[in-house]
């Protein structure tokens, strides 16, 4: 069976023809989801144009999406009037074809999980730190959706009580102490000019005690949600996705600094990076689509 696995972002749609966990073709191009959810729907349409010979089209979004009923629940300003989108049924009609619809988040965390860092675990977390923290939680290799079907949003776990406003319209959430926003929003504060996170481990590669000092905090700052999070699920792993977690030194310090903060019964937690890069979307939403095929 060929699946048409679609990653649809805010900056990208990446695209990917797969079979039996191999991509036959691949390609990208930008959302343009700034100019809103239609010109976002004509561009997702133009990406399928451009591919045949699939059986199934598999879809994971940016955004709260009901996966069950093929829609958009909610989407920020960063997607303007994306919100409500009903895109299985938009796709479906003009395709003919099957269309599976889930969060991207969720898809990324079941595209590791399926064929990435991971396989063979059944229970586990995937968080993702970049301009947000997003999060899924996995229990027997299936995602955990909650009551509403948004659950996983770790981003939003109150760690700092009136601390710094958060998008979400609440203070104090993890992401605005634990993203790569805030760590490049602290580094910032000391050096205008280090502005991407390739300077700041530069500079932390020159031996600059202040960046050292400065990223260490941030770090125990991720600890701190892992924490809540290893007490409350007990996970056998958490995998850490995000370019900034290609940075050994910040896994090796989280693995080295979370054994002697958990209670002794949970020890044993295995903190690993994400391993499939961009592709953990496109090959997430062949692994539902496989899964919702055999149903």
């Amino acid at each position: 069976m060929n699946i048409l696995a679609l990653d649809v972002g805010g900056t990208a749609i990446k695209s990917a023809l797969i079979n039996h966990g191999e991509i036959l073709k691949c390609d990208e191009c930008l959302s343009e989801a700034k100019l809103g959810g239609p010109q976002l729907i004509k561009n997702i349409m133009k990406t399928i144009d451009s591919y045949h010979d699939y059986d199934v089209i598999s879809i994971s979004s940016t955004g709260q999406v009901d996966s069950e009923k093929g829609y958009i629940i909610y989407a920020n300003e960063n997607v303007p009037n994306y919100t409500g989108t009903k895109l299985c049924n938009i796709i479906e009609e003009k395709y003919k074809k099957p269309v599976f619809l889930e969060n991207d988040v969720n898809a990324a965390a079941l595209g590791e999980g399926f064929y990435g860092a991971g396989k063979g675990e059944k229970d586990f977390i995937c968080l993702t730190y970049g301009t947000g923290v997003g999060g899924a939680i996995v229990i027997n290799r299936k995602i955990y959706k909650g009551f509403h079907g948004v659950a996983g949003e770790m981003g939003h776990m109150v760690t700092h009580i009136n601390g710094l406003p958060c998008n979400c319209g609440h203070k104090g959430c993890y992401e605005q102490y634990a993203s790569t926003t805030a760590l490049l929003r602290k580094v910032m504060a000391y050096d205008n000019n280090i502005n991407d996170g390739y300077l700041i481990f530069s500079e932390l590669e020159k031996g600059n005690n202040r960046i050292k000092s400065i990223v260490d905090n941030w770090i125990d700052e991720i600890i701190y949600g892992l924490i809540n999070l290893v007490h409350i699920f007990n996970p056998s792993c958490i995998i850490l996705g995000g370019g900034i977690m290609k940075q050994n030194y910040i896994i090796d310090s989280i693995n080295e600094k979370i054994q002697d903060k958990i209670m002794d019964s949970f020890k044993g937690i295995k903190i690993v990076p994400a391993q499939l890069g961009n592709n953990a979307g496109v090959f997430g939403m062949a692994a539902i689509a496989e899964e919702k095929m055999k149903q």
